[in-house]
């Protein structure tokens, strides 16, 4: 084994391995279930060595202590997808959020429009052969490292060796450390009536042979039992959580009639459990890819019955979706959404589903409304817009006037909010046709 003298080589502490970043440079951290939280801690301990540092990373499952206050000046991050631990230091003005799509973060790093000047992973321990696997995160992480001009890996006998183009040579690693110590875990989503009343709607949907994005949150975990009684489902998704295993192993997710990389289950990133960690480790039915290839419309297309089952925070009356703020308060990202409904909507019997709660805080507030919040961004435009799903029905919105969509999301609206609406069309010219009524 040649490369085994350089990997003992590079191997260090973590913080001797840190020493490489320096003031005024720009650190990737792997996100996900895939932290490599030594490597973070490390860096945290030479901060009052460094000054202006941007960390970017999409979410991330650990914790982020670069962005507390006592950080300011040392460390600023730049979230390309806003996760719960760094939520409030964006919305505090202690973060920035780069709103883009999934699929073209990659290009950002390969371009040179954000350069990375230390790429932080985490890596399986190497084969026979010197290849250290992203096991459960390949997403962004696989192009940052390449694009790096310095790589330091915690190389952790936790993380699973997963198929796909998820390796990296020793020869590619400037730095090992090495490490033994669980992944971070997502909890799983509590699965609530609500989600279920909107995931019965949304299994309605999902015919034999359909290939699906599946997501994280209680609507996906909910849909997923629903389809115990289909055949040959296929997946072609950003993500996996541990909702598929089960699917997986009943024979209901097989993937015999994908025309598009059949039999193989194709993910950026697995976000779940040690299940689904202990899962995917070795298992070929499974191939992991950086999501700039995931997340290509192009590709996801290729899947004939496409099925992209995503999530929103409010729906106006003409279809505009929003889902990565609250007003001007920012929540999430652009994530895949774009990508797999544009994906979907070109594929062969595909279909593009935004499926979300009629109601927000405890019912008092409609998710769909006439207009969105001031503020609030629009992730998928009216012209994208297909299915939109609540716990009330469905209302198909593709190739219908602004009339139309306003009175089928009425329709799915919560019936306590239903006379408001109406009466917003009326005042504004969206009135329902004659004859037509609204159900209480």
């Amino acid at each position: 084994m040649p490369w085994a003298s350089d990997y003992k080589r590079k191997v260090t502490t973590a913080d001797q391995a840190l020493r490489c970043v320096q003031s005024g440079m720009r650190v990737y951290i792997h996100p996900g279930c895939a932290e490599p939280e030594a490597l973070v801690e490390a860096l945290m301990r030479r901060a009052l060595y460094l000054h202006g540092v941007e960390i970017v990373h999409i979410m991330t499952m650990g914790c982020a202590p670069y962005v507390s206050a006592e950080m300011d000046g040392h460390f600023r991050h730049n979230a390309m997808f806003i996760g719960a631990n760094v939520r409030a230091a964006v919305n505090e003005g202690r973060a920035d959020y780069t709103p883009v799509h999934l699929s073209e973060i990659e290009q950002l790093f390969e371009s040179g429009a954000m350069p990375i000047d230390v790429a932080l992973i985490e890596v399986s321990p190497p084969d026979p052969h010197g290849f250290c696997g992203f096991g459960v995160g390949v997403d962004t992480t696989l192009t940052a490292a390449r694009c790096a001009r310095h790589v330091v890996a915690q190389v952790n006998d936790f993380m699973p060796r997963t198929y796909g183009d998820s390796f990296i040579h020793v020869s590619d690693i400037d730095a090992v450390v090495e490490s033994s110590r669980p992944l971070c875990e997502l909890k799983k989503p509590v699965v609530t009536d609500m989600h279920v009343a909107i995931a019965r709607n949304v299994a309605g949907l999902i015919e034999d042979e359909a290939v699906l994005q599946t997501g994280i949150g209680g609507i996906p975990d909910a849909v997923l039992p629903f389809l115990s009684d289909r055949r040959d489902l296929g997946i072609h998704s950003e993500l996996v959580s541990d909702g598929v295993i089960d699917l997986i192993e009943q024979g209901v997710i097989t993937g015999a009639r994908k025309n598009f990389k059949p039999r193989k289950i194709i993910v950026g990133f697995a976000l779940g459990t040690r299940r689904l960690f202990e899962f995917v480790d070795n298992n070929p039915s499974f191939e992991f890819h950086p999501t700039a290839y995931t997340n290509d419309p192009v590709f996801i297309a290729r899947n004939d019955n496409m099925v992209a089952i995503n999530s929103a925070l409010q729906v106006d009356l003409t279809g505009q979706v929003c889902s990565d703020s609250i007003g001007t308060q920012f929540y999430s990202g652009i994530g895949g959404q774009v990508d797999f409904l544009r994906g979907a909507s070109r594929s062969r019997n595909g279909k593009a589903i935004i499926a979300l709660p009629a109601t927000a805080k405890n019912g008092s507030l409609s998710r769909i409304v006439p207009i969105l919040t001031p503020g609030a961004g629009v992730v998928t435009s009216r012209g994208l817009v297909r299915y939109v799903v609540t716990e009330h029905g469905v209302a198909y919105l593709h190739g219908k006037t602004m009339r139309e969509r306003a009175q089928a999301l009425i329709q799915i609206a919560d019936p306590k909010f239903r006379r408001g609406l109406q009466d917003y069309c009326e005042s504004c010219n969206l009135k329902r046709p004659a004859g037509m009524t609204v159900s209480a």
